[in-house]
């Protein structure tokens, strides 16, 4: 049961400051207000969550940017977006003042949004990217590269979760979010404060509400769609095909070399191998559509990984030629993961008639990588640890 404490609905004033290490002192930063600085909510504070979506503290997919697609009313949300368990999250924007009525908003906005189906949501999707992509494949890789029939959106009528952003949240905007997570509405208040230093800007994004380490995001679903039950199935198929694909893999491997020796089959859609350095692993990746070998960059640290992929693209020409032929360099700035990859397209883990194809280019392409990079990952490891 959460409690109305003043303490919290008490929004103190936020001081920031600036650490000069030469001087040994600090320096104030100057507080100002987004319409001081003629910012606006759509064309501003809208974009910048929408082209960084891990401001607000996690992964999020964003799938739409004001959306009206509710039938009967002309309504419109500012940012839809996916959180990484499939559920569909309305974030709603204000500027300096929340209003009194943001909570009311967000609840119909949320209320609209329990009925999208998945296929839905693949088309509000496939809406947003236009020409620029396919929604289907963006959410595949958004869900670790989880064939798409596998995947559960928008889970349940209740799972919806909604996000408020703004600079200043009323009493009575703070209570009514006290009071409906007592009922497990999942509701996060984020206070925006910019600041100022030298004519340079700052943002601090701080979540409010709930208390950032006591959050308890956990609910409990009663029934289930006839969908999520067809998921369910599919899970189970998928789960039996991709432990037979990968212990017939694992023993092809084996012929070769001993790259995957210690590897067991495993019901996922990836396996992988150290090189050296923790976080930095070849992956091999299968789904319905293509399969992937990789230099998987993930050491839990969004500016060390992206140190990394920069240390080993300064070396790209060295490292091509030692691979014997491109490779694809992604440093994924709106993630903390990155990747270097090289992968087919059309082939299915599901068709035992790819698997001869499928097992060439894996086992090929593995030992050309992991020639390809070993050596020059063990000697940044060597740096880094001696820094």
């Amino acid at each position: 049961m959460i409690k109305e404490d003043k303490s919290i609905l008490k929004l103190i004033e936020k001081f920031m400051y600036i650490i000069d290490r030469d001087a040994n002192r600090v320096q104030k930063l100057k507080k100002r207000t987004f319409s001081e600085l003629k910012f606006r909510e759509r064309e501003h504070l809208q974009e910048w969550i929408a082209n960084y979506p891990s401001t607000l503290g996690e992964e999020l997919l964003i799938i739409q940017k004001e959306f009206n697609g509710f039938s009967d009313t002309n309504e419109r949300l500012d940012l839809l977006a996916l959180d990484k368990m499939g559920n569909l999250v309305i974030i709603e924007n204000k500027l300096d003042d929340s209003g009194k009525d943001v909570t009311w908003q967000v609840i119909k906005y949320a209320s609209y949004c329990a009925s999208l189906t998945k296929q839905d949501i693949i088309n509000i999707y496939q809406a947003y990217l236009s020409a620029s992509g396919n929604a289907q494949e963006k959410l595949s890789e958004f869900f670790d590269n989880r064939d798409i029939s596998e995947l559960v959106l928008n889970q349940g009528l209740n799972s919806q979760r909604l996000i408020m952003v703004a600079a200043n949240f009323r009493k009575e905007v703070t209570s009514t979010v006290l009071w409906l997570m007592n009922f497990k509405i999942r509701l996060q208040c984020f206070k925006v404060t910019p600041f100022e230093l030298n004519d340079q800007l700052f943002l601090n994004i701080e979540q409010i509400l709930p208390i950032k380490d006591t959050e308890d995001y956990s609910i409990s679903i009663a029934t289930k769609a006839q969908e999520e039950i067809d998921v369910q199935e599919s899970l189970k198929i998928g789960h039996v095909v991709r432990l037979k694909f990968w212990e017939q893999f694992i023993n092809a491997s084996n012929q070769v070399n001993n790259l995957f020796a210690n590897n067991s089959a495993t019901k996922e859609s990836w396996i992988g191998k150290g090189l050296g350095m923790s976080g930095v692993n070849i992956n091999l990746v299968i789904t319905n559509k293509f399969c992937r070998c990789e230099i998987y960059i993930n050491r839990g640290n969004r500016e060390e990984n992206k140190e990394i992929f920069d240390n080993l693209y300064q070396q790209k020409e060295k490292i091509e030629f030692v691979f014997g032929g491109p490779l694809i360099w992604e440093r994924l700035d709106d993630k903390i993961v990155c990747r270097i990859k090289t992968e087919i397209d059309n082939v299915n883990y599901a068709e035992e008639g790819d698997w001869k194809r499928i097992n060439d280019f894996l086992i090929n392409d593995s030992i050309r990588i992991e020639k390809a990079f070993k050596e020059v990952v063990r000697k940044l490891n060597n740096q880094l640890k001696s820094r």
